[in-house]
């Protein structure tokens, strides 16, 4: 078990059984047409899994979020802070301003919304606050980055230090929203906290 960040397909975005999306998806484009804009229609499906193609987003929230919080604080307005991580659905478009949709998200009593292209340059800040290193994994569809940060990250550490390599679980935060914004802009599909 555990909290997991997962990008959805049309199928799973639209359906109505218990674990799928559709009350959200609804309560979403009602929202954005009471709001003037269009509704959120063009979800890709889900494709068949290929490790390493980058058409799915999958990470598990394990590390202690406590270094991340403080780098955050550091380098981010409160209002800030709550773009890049208070989300529990990342949606690949613009929104003025975040969206909570009274449905039950699972772990809140509400869902709230915001958009990809606002999240993405807060985390692109971070990363280069901390200099997060290119050997990062850019596609994260079966744990890429919890495994790479277990692992390979450890070991790079010790011949390539700089600020990420002094707190890596905070610096695995930042590749997780880094790379979760740019996931959603990608591929055009929401990422959800579940």
């Amino acid at each position: 078990m555990g909290v997991y960040l997962v990008s959805l397909g049309a199928e799973e975005w639209f359906g109505e059984e218990e674990d799928e999306w559709g009350e959200v998806a609804s309560a979403l484009n009602a929202e954005l047409g009471r709001r003037g804009l269009p509704p959120y229609e063009d979800v890709p499906l889900e494709t068949d899994f290929v490790a390493g193609s980058g058409q799915a987003f999958e990470e598990k929230l394990t590390p202690s979020m406590t270094g991340f919080d403080a780098l955050c604080q550091t380098h981010l307005s409160h209002e800030e802070s709550e773009t890049l991580c208070g989300w529990s659905v990342l949606v690949p478009f613009s929104l003025d301003e975040e969206i909570c949709l009274p449905v039950d998200s699972g772990y809140c009593e509400s869902t709230v919304v915001v958009g990809a292209p606002q999240v993405l340059p807060l985390a692109e800040k971070l990363a280069a606050a901390i200099e997060l290193p290119r050997d990062t994994p850019e596609t994260c569809d079966n744990l890429d980055l919890s495994t790479w940060f277990r692992h390979q990250a450890r070991d790079l550490a010790t011949t390539r230090t700089g600020l990420w390599s002094q707190d890596l679980d905070a610096a695995f935060y930042v590749a997780l929203f880094l790379r979760a914004a740019q996931h959603s802009i990608r591929r055009g599909c929401p990422v959800v906290l579940t």
